[in-house]
């Protein structure tokens, strides 16, 4: 193997690749977000609704 000289290392380009790992990252966060989303509308509901449990 030959050693690269520092112009064709500058001509190197990287891509880019979307990894199966990033995108359920991805999926993931958006879950967390809607599941937050969920809990926080089932609040409100209940408590424009009266409907909570006591703490007695």
């Amino acid at each position: 193997m030959r050693t690269l000289e520092d112009e064709e290392l500058k001509s190197i380009q990287g891509g880019t690749d979307i990894s199966a790992s990033f995108i359920t990252a991805i999926v993931r966060g958006v879950n967390a977000f809607l599941d937050i989303g969920r809990s926080l509308g089932t609040v409100i509901r209940r408590l424009a609704s009266g409907n909570v449990c006591s703490v007695e």
